[in-house]
């Protein structure tokens, strides 16, 4: 039964909402996946926090105009399909090829990331680098270094100097003339 030119124009407008605000995408192909295979897909991007979405090539590139991933969406054949994110398109593409390893019938086409076409190695790359909390994670460390290493300087003056007391006191460095009720206790 052929979908009606109502339904096609409400499927674009909804895809066209979608796609909106996105500045990530991943734009793949796939051929006799199962379904069980999609709902695993589809429940990896949603930890990532990205969208899936199986199209038709001439109603993605109608929904796409006038969006940051238009470009590579262009001029699309065979199957395609779009996984997309306002988030964080490391954690996209590190989502994505994980599964692309794990099943091969799954491929990439091309890529978009904060507006620019990425080719499949750039995709394999961006899946490399560390998450933005790991990112954030290292430069608060890298803040905080500095910070710790002087406070450890500074307590250690302190620190030295009462040990050094402390072991003179014990060796008697310091015991000069005592008070002659002092010396009387200590013969005694």
């Amino acid at each position: 039964m052929p979908v009606t030119r109502a339904r096609k124009k409400e499927q674009v407008e909804k895809l066209s909402a979608d796609l909106k605000n996105v500045s990530n995408a991943v734009v793949a192909t796939y051929s006799k996946m199962t379904v069980a295979q999609d709902y695993e897909l589809r429940k990896a991007l949603r930890g990532a926090g990205a969208k899936y979405q199986v199209v038709k090539n001439t109603l993605a590139e109608l929904a796409v105009k006038g969006t940051k991933i238009e470009e590579g969406l262009k001029n699309l054949t065979g199957v395609t399909s779009i996984a997309y994110t306002t988030g964080d398109p490391v954690a996209l593409a590190k989502a994505l090829t994980k599964y692309a390893k794990d099943t091969p019938e799954f491929t990439f086409k091309v890529g978009v990331v904060e507006g620019r076409v990425i080719s499949i190695k750039e995709i394999e790359a961006l899946a490399s680098m560390p998450s933005k909390e790991e990112l954030y994670s290292k430069l608060l460390f890298l803040i905080n270094s500095p910070a710790q290493r002087l406070v450890t300087v500074m307590n250690a003056v302190g620190r030295d100097m009462a040990v050094v007391i402390g072991q003179g006191v014990e060796k008697g460095k310091f015991a000069g003339e005592a008070p002659a009720e002092a010396q009387a206790e200590a013969q005694a």
